[in-house]
């Protein structure tokens, strides 16, 4: 008996919508005597190569690798700039004028452009300057007093802390300054009781230090007279090898 083939279509089109050139999958039986087998057919459209799905499997595996090594990359980066420290902690050691050790420290914070000298007398009586670059202020708070003294920043004072500025970028903590090789210099400031700042006009780390004081402007002045008297002194050290010996006193009213 001969075996006729006899196709009995099952045609269902599926319309996918994921599919990007709508191909059609058509199902195709053929029946035999014994059984009824499936078998491929198509309608004339282009089969997809495997190659195809594995070329676009692979190319999302590697950008996905590439997203996450970027996404590691710039989180360590990150974690090492919050990691580094912003401020750097200098000693200058300089004798003075009669040959004692000023005790000196200096914190500088490079990002801020800050430089906050912490000055210790003989007395153990210690002072505190800040440097404000950015502002170009320059702030005194003496020892066992609540007063600040402020005034503004000249060409010899960018000098100064800028020589602290360069040669602290580069890691150095500790300045040995020579008696024999420093200048020293005096300068006279004369206070102007009557013209008192408000503190909260002031930048915050101006704020934080004089937060529980008065403040007033100061100006530079070539000595106080005989009628007037001296009232306090800070010596300040750079390692430019120039010391500078600030002394305060009061302007008549």
């Amino acid at each position: 008996m001969s075996t006729s083939s006899v196709v009995v279509a099952a045609r269902r089109e599926q319309t996918d919508r994921g599919a990007a050139k709508g191909h059609r999958m058509v199902r195709c039986w053929k029946r035999s005597d014994t059984r009824l087998e499936e078998e491929q057919c198509t309608d004339g459209s282009p089969v997809a190569s495997p190659w195809s799905h594995f070329s676009h499997k692979a190319f999302w595996v590697s950008l996905s690798a590439l997203l996450l090594l970027v996404i590691v990359a710039l989180g360590l980066t990150g974690h090492l700039g919050l990691s580094r420290p912003h401020s750097q902690i200098v000693r200058i050691a300089a004798p003075d004028q009669h040959g004692a050790l000023i005790n000196q420290t200096a914190v500088v914070d490079l990002q801020n452009d800050l430089v906050t000298f912490s000055v210790t007398s003989p007395a153990n009586r210690t002072s505190t300057v800040l440097f404000d670059v950015k502002h170009g202020l320059i702030c005194y708070k003496p020892a066992d007093q609540d007063s600040c003294f402020l005034r503004t920043m000249e060409k010899s004072d960018y000098d100064g802390v800028n020589s602290l500025l360069r040669k602290s970028a580069h890691e150095q903590s500790l300045f040995q300054l020579s008696g024999n090789e420093t200048q020293r210099q005096m300068e006279f400031l004369g206070v102007l009781a009557s013209s008192q700042v408000d503190v909260t006009s002031l930048e915050e780390p101006l704020q934080a230090l004089c937060q529980d004081g008065s403040v007033h402007w100061t100006q530079r002045a070539d000595g106080p007279g005989k009628q007037r008297l001296v009232y306090f002194c800070i010596d300040i050290c750079f390692p430019s090898n120039i010391c500078v010996s600030v002394c305060f006193y009061y302007l008549p009213e």
